[in-house]
């Protein structure tokens, strides 16, 4: 073997592709669109993630730079691991502990026929914006994707579309991602005109602190939480029951229709 194949390349070619600003960029006009289509087929979850591209702003650098400033930051991004790898692997998450994080997550999905993958497929619907790409902000963009479905379990939220609402209020409040703001409030003001007894918007508002209140979930090493009891996780990480949520009887919720994010 020669030197020159002692090694291989720095950048693979499939993922010589570049990571540019346009997903920084800050466009609510084409938001606005994303949102009218949502609304008229809430099963057309692409638009979810179109009102993201939109609305994501400098979130994803700024969140990875904080995530490298946490003491366990820089090597959880140094390892890059893939957290939808890891939450497809049902052999693995079955071998977790019974009442842990990744059983509740198994659980969950199985219950609700989604995946990590369908997350995946319908986040590549649309405009290519890069985050397939082998960038470190692709891989935090990645990350904040591939965990939605846990943040369910964590947070306590269905996937009902008020709980989808909620969910992304918390989430609004954990990444400073305007996109998952304004789908929050327009979802609560949906919800609202659906069902005017309704308390949409109490209940996202309560999201919203809920999240605020919550240890910064994307710093967390996810590989160590799945092992972790589910009610010990949320008590260290101080993640406060949804109370108003809770307080929804569930046949008014699954009354509401589908979920605004599905996979």
């Amino acid at each position: 073997m020669s030197v020159a194949e002692t090694y291989l390349p720095e950048v693979a070619p499939a993922f010589e592709k570049a990571v540019d600003n346009k997903p920084f960029q800050f466009r609510p006009f084409k938001a606005l669109q994303a949102l009218g289509r949502l609304f008229k087929d809430k099963e057309d979850t692409a638009q979810v993630f179109e009102i993201m591209r939109h609305l994501s702003g400098r979130s994803v650098p700024n969140g990875y730079a904080r995530l490298l400033k946490t003491p366990a930051g820089g090597a959880i991004a140094f390892r890059h691991q893939e957290i939808a790898e890891i939450l497809s692997d049902r052999a693995y998450l079955m071998r977790l502990p019974e009442g842990s994080v990744g059983r509740a997550y198994l659980n969950f999905t199985t219950t609700e026929n989604i995946s990590a993958q369908g997350l995946i497929e319908e986040s590549r619907k649309g405009v290519d914006d890069g985050i397939d790409s082998a960038h470190p902000y692709a891989w935090y963009g990645r990350r904040m994707r591939d965990v939605h479905d846990l943040w369910h379990v964590l947070s306590g939220y269905g996937r009902d579309a008020l709980g989808e609402a909620s969910l992304v209020a918390f989430s609004y409040a954990q990444t400073k991602s305007l996109g998952f703001g304004f789908i929050a409030v327009a979802g609560a003001a949906k919800l609202r005109q659906e069902v005017p007894s309704l308390p949409s918007f109490r209940i996202v508002w309560e999201a919203y602190r809920n999240g605020r209140k919550a240890a910064w979930l994307p710093g967390e090493d996810y590989v160590k939480l799945l092992a972790e009891p589910l009610s010990a996780a949320r008590a260290r990480l101080n993640i406060a029951r949804p109370t108003a949520y809770d307080a929804v009887p569930a046949d008014v919720k699954s009354a509401l229709g589908a979920s605004m994010v599905a996979a």
